[in-house]
């Protein structure tokens, strides 16, 4: 009997999530079957909450952007753009929100010859926002932009092991590699590498209708905002749920957290710890906090004086209160970072290599090796993650216990990224991490990418670093490949020139009237940046 009335809640539920009976039906069938008025009616609150339902306008105020952005996916280095391809366009694979991988235009994909070759079956059926039938064609043009000798695309180094892409029919996409790659399913998930429409061979990356994501891009003013309206053609089923979203750069954490206590945004990102506290009182809005990949880094660049020497590197290394930082400027939202950009929730984490701590004798000893004198200057901006400057500060302060004299350069939020980051000696950035260490490394460290913020190229670890992590991209002996993954961090932790100061929360405030699934992505902020296509309003 117990089981008869189970199975009968659960098909009055099914009914109900699926519209087959309303919610008076509902309420008085669980009447019925025996359940007390006041849980039937919590029941049908539920439901109708888990329950994504179209329409409305979302109204997301994001922590970044920048006035040299542009809808060009190879390009993109912040947040913003980021959440703006998600928006537009799909991958052949994505991460989802049980941080597991999947395929998304790719409706499979298999291994070849040891990994060397890697097959994607294109799912059929699915138009790009322009009309276009997605092809094989399309993917090869795609890649082939990331591809190019003189490309200036973020994601060059990622696709250099690509030897040659080939079709087999329409609908199936071969890729070659120059040796095995056992995460290459991974890599073309990044949100650089989304596939846009073709001609002839060729793609026009400026176009707006060039994707197959859930919502068509309207307005685009870099640094500003971005609009959008749903792609009534999508080919997910349950997916993009507003009928407009607005994308608004609001990179000033105090204007951010205004505009969300003000109503004036649904949802904010990349919220101040400082303000956590103050925004989770207010009745009307909710706090989501995920861990996963996210870190504050100071890259220090060897080919710009005075960190080309290692003993200066490592005197900053041990001159900065890694425990301070995460106490005053996350406060608690994170933990201490070990100068390696991969931590225990990614495969082949290296819990060997002792915590790097605060020691201001030892970096005294660094620096007078270095023969360094005078001030070091290092930029920051809350560009580059909120607090970053008042980390700065902390920096200067601890160091300054060490002899060691550091000039805070306080640079304008605009710009930063264009400006600041990837150019000048020492300054404030922010990854969002990668699920594999391959795919970090190739994103950051290796000699042959764009974005290896730390110049980390000439040295004879950097050299070994490269070698090794070759090696383990096509190693298929898990314990091999452990050794090497270990060789490769110790090597970034004693030679690197990036300081990874903190693994940083994931936090976000937003309206209760935004709701979502059980489970939220964080391999990116925002429900992994595809919080457009996963969010609706309850």
């Amino acid at each position: 009997m117990r089981d008869m009335k189970k199975v009968f809640i659960q098909d009055q539920t099914e009914k109900f999530e699926k519209g087959g009976i309303n919610r008076r039906q509902f309420i008085t069938s669980m009447l019925a079957a025996g359940v007390v008025l006041p849980t039937a009616m919590t029941m049908a609150s539920d439901v109708l909450a888990a329950t994504p339902k179209k329409g409305g306008k979302l109204r997301h105020g994001s922590g970044y952007g920048g006035t040299t952005d542009s809808i060009d996916p190879s390009t993109s280095n912040n947040g913003f753009t980021q959440y703006t391809i998600y928006s537009r366009g799909n991958h052949l694979t994505e991460i989802g929100p049980d941080g597991k991988l999947r395929g998304e235009l790719a409706e499979s994909f298999e291994p070849a010859d040891g990994a060397t070759k890697w097959i994607f079956n294109l799912r059929k059926g699915v138009t790009f926002q322009n009309g276009k039938s997605l092809t094989a064609d399309d993917v090869i043009a795609t890649f082939n932009i990331h591809r190019g000798e003189d490309t200036k695309s973020a994601a060059k180094a990622l696709v250099t092991g690509v030897k040659d892409i080939k079709k087999d029919g329409d609908n199936r996409v071969i890729f070659e590699m120059e040796s095995g790659n056992a995460d290459f399913p991974y890599i073309v998930s990044d949100y650089h590498l989304m596939i846009m429409a073709s001609k002839d061979g060729k793609v026009d990356v400026s176009a707006k209708d060039n994707g197959t994501g859930g919502y068509l891009l309207g307005d685009f003013e870099a640094g500003v905002r971005a609009s959008f309206k749903r792609n009534p053609n999508y080919w997910k089923e349950g997916a993009a749920h507003f009928d407009e979203v607005e994308l608004l750069s609001v990179v000033d954490p105090t204007a951010r957290q205004s505009a969300m206590l003000n109503g004036d945004v649904d949802i904010a990102d990349a919220i101040d710890p400082k303000t956590v506290a103050l925004l989770g009182k207010v009745p009307t809005l909710d706090i989501l906090e995920t861990t996963g990949t996210q870190h504050y880094t100071f890259p220090m660049r060897l080919d710009v004086e005075p960190f080309g020497n290692a003993d200066l590197r490592m005197a900053l290394k041990l001159a900065i209160d890694r425990q301070e930082l995460v106490d005053k400027v996350l406060l608690g939202h994170g933990v201490a970072g070990n100068d390696i950009p991969v931590n225990g929730v990614m495969p082949f984490f290296n819990d060997k290599i002792a915590q790097r701590s605060y020691d201001p004798e030892k970096a005294a000893e660094h620096y007078k090796k270095s023969g360094h004198s005078g001030p070091i200057k290092l930029s920051v901006a809350d560009a580059a993650f909120a607090g970053a400057v008042d980390a700065g500060q902390l920096i200067a302060a601890s160091a300054k216990k060490a002899g060691i004299d550091i000039e805070i350069v306080r640079e304008p939020n605009d710009g930063y990224w264009s400006n600041v980051w990837n150019k000048k000696g020492w300054c404030a950035c922010y990854w969002g991490g990668r699920p594999t260490q391959d795919w970090m490394y190739s994103s950051a460290y290796t000699r042959d990418n764009n974005w290896n913020d730390t110049a980390w190229r000439g040295t004879e670890a950097s050299k070994r670093f490269n070698e090794v992590v070759v090696q383990a991209r096509a190693e298929t002996d898990e314990t091999k490949r452990q050794a090497q993954y270990f060789e490769a961090q110790q090597l970034l932790h004693d030679d690197g020139g990036a300081i990874v100061a903190m693994w940083a929360n994931y936090i976000s405030a937003h309206s209760k009237k935004l709701t979502h699934g059980e489970q939220v992505a964080a391999n990116w902020q925002n429900d992994g940046n595809k919080l457009a296509e996963r969010w609706w309003f309850a």
